[in-house]
């Protein structure tokens, strides 16, 4: 169910780690193909600047989607998210989100994930803070302390980030810095790759 905005916050603080699910989440859940069945995905920028920010600020990122695609591996390489912390493929969200919290070295009750349909609830049940785009599913929605206002692949991961940054108390330095053209190398070298084309 979802919080109001004082406990979420409160709940937020306590997050070291996201994980988010890929087609509804980083994707708007089209699935594209070719011609010879070849799939793209189209990724938001603002949702890519939200993951490598997150990075910057020391919040470590991680993939779990039941797909596997070849632009999957491609977008999260451009952002820097490493190899081990990216599971696709998966067919057990609930064990693989555990694994990935022993990755990251965070305990799950720490961990944020963000899903949006039925295959996350699993791994929605366990994590600390779960959260989910604005057109998830009804049984996402009515299950996650945090709905976001945005939908999937339309900066819904933005929306998720900016409240952790809120509630770690950084989110208004973070942007003065960037108007005030402060910011520094960290964030383009956040998680040590796709610091080629920025988000």
């Amino acid at each position: 169910m979802p919080l109001p905005k004082a406990e979420l916050l409160q709940l937020a603080r306590s997050v070291g780690a996201l994980v988010l699910d890929v087609d509804g989440v980083l994707t708007d859940a089209s699935l594209i193909y070719g011609p010879h069945g070849e799939e793209s995905k189209a990724f938001s920028a603002r949702d890519g600047f939200a993951v490598k920010l997150a990075a910057s600020e020391g919040i470590k990122v991680a993939v779990l989607t039941g797909r596997v695609g070849a632009a999957v591996s491609a977008r999260l390489a451009e952002l820097g998210v490493p190899r081990h912390l990216a599971v696709q493929g998966s067919r057990d969200k609930r064990a693989d989100i555990a694994a990935l919290a022993v990755r990251l070295e965070t305990p799950l009750a720490a961990v944020a994930f963000m899903g949006d349909d039925i295959p996350d609830l699993p791994a929605l049940a366990v994590v600390g803070l779960a959260a989910c785009p604005a057109d998830a599913a009804d049984e996402v929605r009515q299950r996650c302390h945090f709905v976001s206002a945005a939908a999937g692949g339309r900066g819904a991961v933005r929306d998720l980030v900016r409240l952790v940054l809120e509630a770690r108390g950084r989110w208004d330095a973070v942007v003065e810095s960037w108007w005030r053209g402060e910011t520094t190398p960290a964030f383009f070298a956040a998680g040590g790759g796709g610091t080629r084309r920025g988000a």
